[in-house]
């Protein structure tokens, strides 16, 4: 029998589902990581070069074993001695993976990054790109969005990197200017210009940050 936030979080997609598609973007909902693992890889076709800014959710979802398994041709900055390099290359990919921090109730994607590079590649480039986004990132509006991105995801997402940002040393936003800054990009996609260029998944369990 399912819990009731499974319940609630299977309703609140269906209503999430729509607003999305009046947004132009495509859309599903998967229940749990397995059907979102798989949903993932439905998307991409065998010969297509991938490319990721780095997901804790697509890596929960063991989305890159999968692609390093079948033998995808991917850009992996993990697996390279030039980061940056391999982070222009995924402006080209044919399909590029990534999270979001925050997504709307009504439809909107939010993000904030260091180098940019990860919303850059939403915004402008790769011909596909397929959002996985677990519900407890579900927000009532674009602030609260933002809040939760400053306030939750950001000082957590900050321990995965080197330097010495407030948040990574005391666990709280500090609005700051240092320069191991990860929310220097604030990118809110209320629209997908090119319909059906950007695919989002949601998955009906807590994953990410």
């Amino acid at each position: 029998m399912a819990t009731p936030k499974e319940v609630q979080y299977e309703k609140a997609a269906q209503t999430v589902l729509k607003a999305l598609e009046r947004r132009r973007f495509t859309a599903e909902y998967c229940p749990t990581a397995d059907a979102a693992r798989e949903a993932v890889l439905a998307q991409i076709a065998p010969d297509a070069t991938v490319g990721w800014g780095g997901s804790v959710t697509m890596a929960q979802l063991g989305v890159f074993d999968a692609l390093h398994a079948r033998k995808q041709p991917c850009f992996d900055r993990e697996e390279s001695n030039d980061p940056d390099d391999v982070m222009h290359r995924c402006l080209n990919a044919d399909v590029f993976l990534m999270s979001a921090n925050a997504l709307t109730e009504d439809g909107c994607l939010v993000n904030m990054d260091g180098k940019g590079n990860r919303v850059a590649a939403l915004i402008y480039g790769p011909k596909k790109v397929i959002v996985a986004v677990g519900m407890q990132k579900l927000c009532p509006t674009v602030d609260a969005a933002i809040a939760r991105t400053r306030h939750i995801a950001a000082p957590m997402n900050a321990q995965r990197f080197p330097g010495e940002s407030p948040c990574r040393i005391t666990g709280v936003c500090a609005d700051c200017t240092s320069s191991g800054c990860i929310c220097a990009n604030l990118v809110v996609t209320r629209l997908c210009k090119i319909p059906g260029r950007i695919h989002v998944i949601l998955i009906g369990e807590d994953l990410g940050m």
